[in-house]
C-alpha cells in the first residue's frame, strides 16, 4: 500500500513537470511568436481616393486635386534631438517659404510622444506642381517623409454648392455612424456628398510588411487594393445651373427645373456660398460672414427654405374643392372684393372684385374670395388633407440630407401645437397658402409636376450610382375624381400663361412654347385691418415685401418640364419671375431638352 502511495506521488509530480515544460516549450513559444510577429510586421492602411461627383454630360463637379503630405519622424522634441527637428522644419521652410516653422513646432509637439511610432504629419496638403520641383531634393533630408495624397475640390464652386455639398474634417457623430471615417478623417457635411458619403468614400485596402526595429520596410508580404473612384452621375447640367445663377445675379430666392419623372437638371439656391473654403477648414471671420448674411447664402433654400406659397397653392385647394362633392368646376361665387366674417374682412388683391366668378377664372386671375367662400363649404380638414397627399407639408423624398417638411395646417395640428381651436378666418387664410401654410421650393416643384402629369414623382438628382441606373418612383395618388377634373384645373393654369386675363401672359412675352403654370405673391407682413388701400410692393421696404413665385410645366399639351421660380421679396408673383421662367424655357428649346 505504501509502495502504492509513493509511485502515485512521483507519478503526480512527473505529470506537473510534463505539464510546465509543454506550457514552457510549446504553448508559451506559439504566443511569444505571435507577439514577435506582430512586432515584425506591420498593417499600414492604403486609403481609397474619393469618388468623384459628374454631370449629365460628365463634367467634373466634385473631383481630387493630386498632392503631396510632408511628415517628420516622431521622437524629435527631445531636448538631445530638437536640433534635428528645427533642421528638419527649416529645410521645409527653406522649400516652402509661405510655411510657418512656428505653428509646425506646435503641432510636432502636440502629438510626438514616447509611445508613437508613425511620422508626423506637418503639412496636410501641398500641390502636386508646388512640390514636385523640390521632391528629390526634399525627400533625401533626413527625416522627412513625402506622401501623394488627394484633395476635394469643387470647379464650379458656389453654382453647385447646394447640390454637391462639401466635404469637412470628420467629427464624432461622423465616426460613430461610420467606422471608415476614423481612417479616412473627411466626410462628406452637406449636399449630395453627405447622403452619398458611404459610397463615394470606397473602402480602404491595407498592406502587411515587414519592419526593422527602426520601423523601416524591409519586406511587403501582402497587399490588399482599396475599392476606390466609385463616381456618381447626375441629371443635372451645369451648363444650365451657370445659366440660371446669372439670372439671379443680385436676387434672393430659388429656381428648380425638373423632368415630370422627378429628375432634376438644374436646382439653384441664391445667394450661395463657395464650399471649397470648407474642406481645408473655414476661418471664423469667412465663417462669421456667411451666417450673418441676412440673405441666408449657407441654407439650401429648395430644400430647407420654408415659405407662405401665397396663391400657387389654388390648383391644389381647387382639387380638394372638386373632390368634395360640394363644388364642381362650374359653381360659381360672387366677388365684389372682400368677405366678411365676423368683425373681419378677408380681402381680394382686386379691391373691385371679380364679380362672378368659376373655377377656372378664379385660377386664371387669382381670385381669392373664390377661394374664400369655397373653403368655408368644404372645411380645412378635407383641404389639407388633399393637399399633403399632392406633396404638401410632407417630404419630398428626395436624395439630399436633412430635407424640411413644412406645414399644411388642420385643426388637429393646431390642437397639437397650440392646444387651441381652429377658427373658420384661419380656414380664409390657408384656403389662398397663407397663415399658417410653409411649404418648401422643391415641394413644389414636385405638386406641379403632379398638375402636369397626374402621377406624383420623387425628385432625385443621381442618375447613376457607380455603373447601377436610379430609376424613376412615380406614385398615384389622386382619387378618380380628382383624375376627372384635373384638365380643367389644366387649363386654368394654361390660361394663366396664356389668357390676356392670366396673371402671367403679359411677363411671358417673346416664350418659345406654350406652357401652364400659377403665380403667387406671398406676404410676409399682414395688413392692418383700418388699411384701406394697400401700398404697392416697390413702396415697402425690402423685408416687408412679397415673396415673389411662379410655378409653371411646359409643353401645355405635353408636359416634359417643370420650372419652379421663387423670388424673395420680390413683390408681384409674375413680374418678378416671368422674366426668369421665359429665359429657362427658351435655353431649354435652344439646348434641345425640348423639342
Amino acid at each position: 500500500m505504501r509502495t502504492r502511495i509513493v509511485f502515485a506521488f512521483f507519478l503526480l509530480v512527473w505529470i506537473i513537470l510534463l505539464v510546465r515544460i509543454y506550457q514552457i516549450s510549446i504553448k508559451s513559444n506559439t504566443y511569444y511568436e505571435t507577439l514577435a510577429k506582430q512586432n515584425i510586421v506591420k498593417k499600414e492602411w492604403i486609403l481609397p481616393v474619393r469618388g468623384e461627383i459628374l454631370d449629365v454630360n460628365g463634367k467634373p463637379l466634385a473631383i481630387n486635386k493630386i498632392g503631396f503630405q510632408i511628415l517628420i519622424d516622431p521622437h524629435l522634441s527631445s531636448k538631445k534631438m530638437l536640433p534635428e527637428l528645427k533642421k528638419a522644419l527649416n529645410n521645409i521652410k527653406e522649400k516652402f517659404p509661405d510655411v510657418n516653422v512656428t505653428k509646425l513646432m506646435r503641432r510636432y509637439k502636440r502629438y510626438d510622444s514616447p509611445y508613437r511610432h508613425e511620422p508626423i504629419r506637418m503639412i496636410k496638403f501641398l500641390p502636386y506642381e508646388k512640390v514636385l520641383p523640390h521632391f528629390t531634393g526634399l525627400s533625401r533630408k533626413p527625416h522627412i517623409t513625402i506622401k501623394p495624397t488627394t484633395k476635394r475640390y469643387y470647379p464650379y464652386g458656389e453654382i453647385t454648392a447646394h447640390v454637391v455639398g462639401y466635404v469637412g474634417k470628420a467629427n464624432e457623430k461622423d465616426i460613430k455612424k461610420d467606422p471608415i471615417v476614423k481612417l479616412i478623417k473627411v466626410a462628406g457635411k452637406s449636399g449630395l456628398e453627405k447622403k452619398y458619403n458611404v459610397f463615394l468614400e470606397g473602402k480602404p485596402g491595407y498592406k502587411n510588411v515587414k519592419v526593422s526595429a527602426f520601423n523601416k520596410c524591409i519586406e511587403t508580404l501582402e497587399v490588399i487594393p482599396p475599392i476606390e473612384d466609385k463616381d456618381l452621375k447626375l441629371h443635372l447640367d451645369i451648363e444650365l445651373q451657370s445659366y440660371i445663377s446669372k439670372l439671379f445675379k443680385g436676387k434672393a430666392g430659388v429656381a428648380i427645373v425638373m423632368r415630370t419623372d422627378g429628375a432634376i437638371i438644374s436646382a439653384g439656391s441664391f445667394p450661395s456660398f463657395d464650399p471649397n473654403i470648407f474642406v481645408g477648414g473655414i476661418s471664423r471671420t469667412a465663417w462669421k460672414n456667411l451666417i450673418d448674411d441676412l440673405n441666408h447664402p449657407f441654407t439650401n433654400k429648395f430644400i430647407h427654405g420654408l415659405y407662405p406659397p401665397g396663391s400657387i397653392i389654388k390648383p391644389g385647394v381647387a382639387e380638394a374643392f372638386l373632390d368634395s362633392g360640394k363644388i364642381s368646376p362650374y359653381t360659381k361665387f360672387y366677388c365684389n372684393g372682400a368677405v366678411e366674417l365676423g368683425s373681419h374682412k378677408f380681402r381680394c388683391w382686386k379691391n373691385v372684385g371679380h364679380l362672378k366668378t368659376d373655377m377656372v377664372k378664379a385660377i386664371r386671375e387669382s381670385c381669392d374670395v373664390y377661394f374664400y367662400k369655397g373653403s368655408l363649404l368644404v372645411g380645412i380638414d378635407k383641404i389639407a388633407a388633399d393637399l399633403r397627399k399632392m406633396g404638401l407639408g410632407v417630404k419630398t423624398g428626395i436624395d439630399m440630407p436633412n430635407e424640411f417638411v413644412g406645414v399644411i395646417p388642420d385643426k388637429s395640428w393646431k390642437a397639437s401645437k397650440y392646444r387651441q381651436p381652429w377658427y373658420m378666418g384661419e380656414t380664409l387664410n390657408a384656403s389662398i397658402g397663407q397663415g399658417y401654410v410653409l411649404i418648401t421650393p422643391m415641394q413644389v416643384a414636385r405638386y406641379t409636376a403632379l398638375l402636369a402629369k397626374g402621377k406624383l414623382p420623387i425628385p432625385r438628382f443621381v442618375s447613376y450610382i457607380g455603373d447601377k441606373k436610379v430609376e424613376p418612383i412615380i406614385k398615384d395618388v389622386l382619387t378618380p375624381v380628382q383624375k376627372k377634373y384635373l384638365p380643367n384645373v389644366q387649363k386654368s393654369m394654361y390660361e394663366v400663361c396664356n389668357h390676356t386675363k392670366g396673371t402671367a401672359t403679359h411677363y411671358l412675352k417673346g416664350i418659345k412654347l406654350k406652357i401652364a403654370g400659377k403665380t403667387g405673391t406671398a406676404q410676409v407682413i399682414g395688413i392692418p385691418q383700418e388699411e384701406k388701400k394697400r401700398m404697392k410692393e416697390h413702396e415697402l421696404a425690402y423685408f416687408h415685401r412679397s415673396h415673389a413665385w411662379m410655378t409653371t410645366y411646359g409643353p401645355y399639351k405635353d408636359p416634359q418640364y417643370v420650372v419652379t421660380v421663387l423670388v424673395e421679396h420680390g413683390g408681384h408673383g409674375g413680374a418678378a419671375t416671368g422674366k426668369i421662367i421665359k429665359k429657362i424655357y427658351n435655353w431649354l428649346v435652344d439646348h434641345k431638352y425640348i423639342k
